[in-house]
């Protein structure tokens, strides 16, 4: 009886033994200037990480931690676009609010034929002179760049009307200053494109007290 005891205390000394150095290894990565590129074990030792890990990494850093791939976007199509400058606020500030000058005219786009393509039904509108509006009327409109978008404070001093059917257009109780004025014709196969386009037209103006200024906004189409 007794052996079969020892028998069985031996057996179960064994398990146990053997149970103890059971276990999952665990790797910890640990980064730090010493060890880019390599991970550290429990007991100390390095392990080499795999190429595809590494690029995994650096893309996870580039377009989720750091630098998200959409701002990545935008930081390319800065490079063309022109920024704006400050908005120039005593400038408007010191802008006459109220006025009774007068601006009338007709919008159209002359065509290679010398056909008159007029604005029907159309929104134009009044900028007043400044040098933000100036920046705008160089950069963009005279020299085709695209520009950062515009402050919105700049809505609170631009005048609007809207052209009838036959382009004629008329701006009422105009403040003495100057001024660009700023419209868009719609053109397609009478201007020889394929679809239609539109065609931005901007021209200086000026007016004092109760002038009546009569002006035709229009442009050559080649």
């Amino acid at each position: 009886m007794n052996i079969f005891k020892k028998l069985a205390l031996l057996v179960v000394a064994v398990f146990l033994i053997s149970g103890c150095n059971i276990y999952r290894q665990t790797v910890t990565p640990i980064y730090n200037g010493s060890n880019i590129g390599q991970r550290v074990d429990d007991s100390g030792s390095s392990m080499q990480i795999s190429e595809s890990s590494t690029k995994v990494d650096e893309k996870l850093s580039t377009e989720g931690v750091f630098t998200p791939a959409k701002e990545s976007k935008v930081a390319t199509q800065d490079k063309t676009v022109v920024q704006r400058i400050p908005f120039p606020e005593d400038e408007y500030n010191s802008l006459a609010t109220t006025g009774s000058a007068t601006i009338k005219g007709k919008i159209y786009i002359v065509t290679a034929g010398g056909n008159k393509v007029y604005g029907k039904n159309t929104r134009l509108y009044l900028n007043p002179v400044t040098s933000y509006s100036t920046q705008w009327f160089n950069e963009s409109y005279l020299g085709g760049a695209k520009m950062s978008k515009v402050d919105s404070r700049l809505f609170n001093y631009l005048k609007f009307t809207t052209s009838d059917s036959n382009g004629n257009f008329e701006f009422l109780n105009v403040p003495s200053g100057s001024y660009y004025l700023i419209g868009v014709v719609k053109c397609g196969t009478a201007c020889g494109y394929d679809k239609i386009k539109k065609i931005r037209i901007a021209k200086k103006v000026s007016v004092f007290g109760n002038d009546i200024k009569e002006v035709d906004l229009t442009k050559q189409v080649q």
